[in-house]
């Protein structure tokens, strides 16, 4: 689908070309990759079409009168012949592709690429790091933790598609007041209990403890405030109960947590703990000090002046000479491109964190790193559920392992009230993978930037524009296929032959299908896996009105029933390649 739309570019700006030098225009000659493509609304309007209005001052003409000029010379060249046929419609130059030629490309190139169908390799030879997640080791993973993990994955999985070579990086929050309140409430509420006395997730245990610290600090707030800083005092002074104390219960929120990454499907290159990285950039802070980089306050404290970004000041080191988290993300990100030198470093994080990054990306390019101007701020917006916003110390956030349960509870109440125990096999490892299918597709099919709504009910309708409903229609699609080899219908006995499919419905499933390394592109360049999302909808619309509009097994012949199953095929293709991409589990069966 890509190559014939360029070579009808290159057309439409050889033609364009040739109206400059009749009227001799005073611009540079015309080249392909400054003419704009476009689909048109309605398919009777054309299959791809070339707005001229770019070109109207220039040639002191109307985009309609350019388009029927432009329109006229392409149809007046041969070589336009075998590509389709060409009209000006308005201001545009509209092109109908020649059907035959063009559906045997794509079902040959879907067919014989298989699972590479779609990779762009715009990416190749890149080297991208990627941090997300970034847990804190004192609750499990809640909803937004769930966003932010399905992100980082979803655009790491794009990127690598594209052909860069990934490395997934998360730092762990595993230090801090934060920490130490949970510890505190350990030590008053559940002492001596374990998550195996308490038969739950070890996790959980922590974060029950996180939610107990903020009752009792409503009751007593200074005396709790000042004993979770005692335990903070003793940790940095490394007092022994108190250290064999965090690691006991950063191994229980640690285990947790990497049982949930195992159950979504979450993966890491490389762990960082900021018990170890926190006071890396004190040194890198203190040089850039003394190279008038940064200044110091009557107090003793480090600043610097960020008037250049249009912003205030920031303090990088306390009066005490003390690192704060700021410090410690200078040190960290020199670290890691000490440790794997990359490309682009992106961090995946709340929009709420942006003034932050701003300013970190400036500090490490005043500190003289080229490499601090590839880095990029993913910055996604808030998820909260209908009834409103979350909150971990109250302990009104979602646990994320309880809401996967919950769809994998419901998915199987589906499965039960169709009568399809037997026929999915496993309907418990069945309905887990809808749960999960159903939670990432819902995460990724809003833009990052957005802040948006997660309905439980909504994400797991098997109709609509929902994982499930993706999930559907490649079951749908297998059970043909299973059909089809154990001899129902007469695809057998046929012959492949593309130029049979011209019914509509063929034919924008077909264009769908071929616009698939160009979504690639559209998701990786902008790191956005709702192009990927919306796209895939639009595959199963697509197929669902071919398979309801043109019998596939049954067809009127059985060169058009094979041809129709190896259309069938593609899109199975492409459905579980696009799939993969934004974490939404493939099913034989549903």
């Amino acid at each position: 689908m890509a190559d014939i739309r360029e070579l009808w570019r290159v057309l439409v700006a050889a033609a364009l070309e040739t109206l400059r030098q009749a009227k001799s225009i005073d611009i540079p000659s015309i080249q392909s990759a400054s003419i704009t493509i476009e689909t048109p609304p309605d398919p009777a309007m054309g299959d791809v079409g070339f707005p001229m209005f770019a070109f109207a001052k220039a040639f002191r003409m109307g985009p309609p009168q350019i388009a029927a000029e432009v329109a006229r010379l392409v149809g007046e060249n041969p070589d336009a012949a075998a590509l389709g046929s060409v009209k000006a419609v308005g201001p545009y130059v509209n092109a109908f592709l020649a059907k035959g030629n063009l559906a045997g490309d794509i079902l040959s190139a879907i067919l014989a690429a298989g699972e590479h169908y779609g990779k762009p390799g715009t990416m190749t030879g890149r080297r991208i790091m990627i941090e997300f997640s970034s847990p804190n080791t004192n609750k499990p993973l809640h909803l937004g933790h769930l966003r932010n993990d399905a992100l980082g994955e979803s655009v790491s999985r794009i990127l690598s598609f594209c052909g860069a070579e990934v490395f997934k990086v998360n730092i762990i929050n595993n230090r801090g007041i934060h920490i130490c309140k949970s510890m505190l409430a350990y030590k008053k509420f559940f002492a001596g209990k374990t998550p195996e006395s308490e038969g739950i997730k070890s996790d959980l245990l922590v974060g029950n403890c996180y939610v107990k610290y903020s009752q009792y600090a409503k009751e007593n707030p200074e005396q709790a405030e000042a004993e979770a800083q005692g335990l903070l005092r003793g940790w940095e002074a490394g007092d022994p109960e108190t250290l064999e104390l965090w690691k006991t219960m950063n191994g229980w929120a640690e285990k947790g947590i990497a049982q949930t990454y195992k159950r979504t499907g979450i993966s890491f290159d490389k762990f960082y703990y900021e018990s170890d990285t926190y006071l890396l950039g004190k040194d890198k802070i203190l040089e850039g000090l003394a190279k008038g980089i940064f200044y110091r306050e009557e107090d003793g404290s480090v600043w610097i002046d960020l008037s250049p970004i249009n912003l205030d000041k920031k303090v990088l080191l306390r009066k005490d000479g003390t690192a704060l988290y700021m410090t410690q993300d200078i040190g960290t990100a020199i670290m890691r491109n000490g440790d794997w030198p990359f490309d682009q470093l992106i961090y995946v994080v709340g929009n709420e964190q942006q003034y932050h990054f701003k300013v970190l990306f400036y500090i490490l390019q005043q500190l003289g790193y080229d490499w601090a101007k590839t880095l990029y701020h993913l910055s996604y917006g808030m998820v909260n559920l209908p009834e409103g916003k979350m909150k971990s110390r109250e302990g009104t956030v979602v646990d994320g392992d309880d809401l996967i349960n919950a769809l994998r509870d419901g998915a199987l109440e589906e499965i039960a009230a169709k009568g399809r125990e037997e026929a999915v096999g496993d309907p418990q490892s069945v309905a887990e993978r809808i749960a999960l299918g159903a939670l990432h597709y819902f995460l990724l099919q809003v833009s990052p930037a957005k802040d948006m709504v997660f309905n439980p009910k909504e994400s797991l309708s098997f109709t609509g524009n929902t994982g499930p409903y993706l999930q559907y229609m490649g079951a749908r699609i297998s059970s043909i296929l299973r059909r089809a080899e154990s001899g129902e219908g007469n695809a057998g006995s046929g012959t492949v032959s593309p130029d049979l499919l011209t019914h509509e419905a063929e034919w924008e499933l077909l264009k769908t299908l071929g616009d698939f390394p160009k979504q690639v592109v559209r998701a990786g360049e902008n790191h956005d896996p709702s192009a990927i999302a919306t796209y895939l909808y639009e595959v199963s619309k697509g197929f669902s009105r071919f398979y309801h509009e043109c019998p596939i097994l049954s067809a009127e012949t059985p060169d058009l029933a094979r041809t129709r199953l190896e259309l069938a095929r593609a899109t199975l293709i492409v459905l579980k390649n696009a799939m993969n991409l934004v974490l939404v589990p493939f099913l034989e069966t549903m």
